[in-house]
């Protein structure tokens, strides 16, 4: 209520939360992928897609330099480490960073299974990078039956190189893909101990699985109650200094949103024109998404996608270009 200061009432001044996201648009290099998941609404069989060009990502890039995107998310099909495109694949992703960063953007990637080698070389044009862990379980989920890159092992293994590249990095889980709740615990922990010995985590997503029109095998939606119960097992078992993500376009409702803030959730990702992953699934406008979550003591902010403890693991030209963006959400 007002506040009277002598004859002068002055409005209460309401303090809202912060919730984060990355204003971003997203590149996909190719949709083809040797892995078959049953859950997939992304994925075309190899060899029946057109690349995407560098014309073609320029032509969409340059109109976004005056929109306020930040984030360009380079995400792409898995082309097979054998299959004899691979080094063109790999090239193209590259390219694509190296063309986001010269349009004054700043490039995330997430391209599934790299060596070391493809690792370390992606690291000079990205801000950080990203691999969904998805489930640690005992026996292999009919759901991962075709995917051979989905073998928890190989996926650790990434993680470790993350970090001894010291790269920035995002990992998650995928829910409701056949895993137990006991996999819930044993996967964060897997990512809590690796973050303990590399300290490069920035972010944990939790993403609900939500039955999209191109998957092979349909399945029921995530229960948005049980994302809350994992939300505070993630904040128990997760060191602090990682922040738990949550996608704002697979929330059925404003409430369901915020219960998950509430339950411990810090960000909200990066919000583009459109979800590539979940296509079904619309992304909420900021702008819209913004006005809702301040009705309910939430002050939705925007950042980069590399968090600022981190601005020294990249090479010079990449932190002149975060540190540029710095100011630019500071004016």
């Amino acid at each position: 209520m007002p506040i009277a200061q002598g004859n002068e009432v002055v409005p209460e001044r309401v303090t809202h939360r912060i919730i984060t996201y990355s204003p971003a648009y997203t590149l996909v290099p190719t949709y083809e992928c040797f892995n078959r998941c049953t859950y997939c609404n992304f994925r075309v069989n190899p060899g029946q897609d057109n690349w995407m060009t560098l014309a073609s990502a320029e032509a969409k890039l340059r109109p976004l330099q005056q929109q306020g995107v930040i984030e360009i998310l380079v995400l792409s099909g898995e082309v097979h480490p054998a299959s004899s495109r691979r080094s063109e694949w790999f090239q193209r992703i590259y390219d694509l960073c190296q063309l986001a960063l010269v349009l004054g953007f700043l490039p995330h990637t997430n391209a599934g299974i790299l060596s070391y080698d493809e690792m370390a070389q992606l690291k000079t044009v990205n801000v950080s990078m990203g691999l969904m862990l998805e489930q640690i379980t005992t026996s292999q989920l009919p759901a991962h039956q075709h995917a051979p890159s989905k073998v928890p092992e190989v996926r650790l293994q990434q993680l470790a190189w993350a970090g001894e590249l010291q790269i920035p990095f995002t990992t998650g889980l995928l829910l409701g893909i056949g895993e137990t709740e006991q996999d819930w615990a044993k996967t964060l922990e897997a990512i809590a101990q690796i973050h303990q010995h590399y300290r490069h985590i920035q972010e944990v997503i939790l993403q609900p699985h939500s039955p999209g029109t191109q998957q092979v095998q349909p399945g029921p939606s995530f229960a948005i109650e049980k994302l809350v119960e994992v939300l505070a097992i993630a904040r128990q078992i997760l060191p602090a200094d990682i922040t738990l993500q949550i996608p704002p376009n697979l929330m059925p409702t404003a409430a369901d949103l915020c219960a998950c803030l509430e339950a411990g959730a810090g960000d909200l990702g990066g919000i583009s024109p459109k979800d590539e992953v979940n296509p079904n699934y619309p992304h909420p406008h900021d702008e819209a998404l913004a006005a809702t979550l301040q009705q309910s003591g939430w002050q939705l902010n925007p950042r980069l996608p590399i968090y600022p403890q981190y601005d020294r693991w990249l090479p010079s030209p990449l932190q002149g270009a975060v540190r540029h963006w710095r100011q630019a959400l500071q004016a």
